[in-house]
Parts: C-alpha cells; structure tokens; sequence
C-alpha cells in the first residue's frame, strides 16, 4: 500500500508532502498503517470534505491511498477532518517526523 498526504495552506502558506509505503517499512509499522487506513473507513469517505467555517491561514490536506483493490484520494479542510480520519493524519506526519530525524 502506498499513502501519500499533501498539505498546504497555513499561515505561511508552506507545502508539506509525504509519502509513505508499506513495502519500505518494518512489517509492524506497515500493518499499523494498514490498520489506520481501514479503521478511518478511507475507501468510504467522499472525494471532498469541506468546513462549513470559512477561515483564513488554515491547512487543507489531499491525501491518496493506493492498494491491490485501486486508489482513492480525499481533499480536506483542517477543520473539518472526520474523528474517524485524524489517526491516520496523526500517524503519517510523525511517522516522517521520525524518518526526517525531528
């Protein structure tokens, strides 16, 4: 499986990216993220989840998922990440802080 999580937006309007695959990590970590990605319900969420709360200098996130059953992406407003999907959102930038050495 491979993720990809992109985020732009904020204050400073700086992009970050990040990709991660399960081929490329420990056996543990790649079952933890196939576990985030199927307990968020990924594959089930809309293609769009937008704030109903305009707000200036706030993140937005696209994050794609590709796997043996094909690929979805998901474009979302910080304020409007689903309780179900932040786990993953958590789990993905502190895997790469990890990687990165922060």
């Amino acid at each position: 499986m491979r993720i990809e999580v992109q985020r732009s937006g904020g204050f400073a309007n700086i992009n970050q990216s990040s990709r991660l695959s399960t081929d490329e990590m420990p056996e543990e970590q790649a079952q933890q993220l196939t576990d985030l990605v199927k307990e968020s319900r990924f594959f089930e969420l809309p293609s769009e989840i937008r704030s109903s709360r305009p707000g200036a200098d706030r993140f937005q996130y696209k994050i794609k998922v590709e796997n043996e059953q094909g690929g979805h992406t998901v474009q979302v407003d910080e304020e409007a990440v689903p309780p179900s999907l932040q786990p993953l959102l958590n789990w993905v930038k502190n895997s790469t802080s990890q990687r990165e050495g922060k």
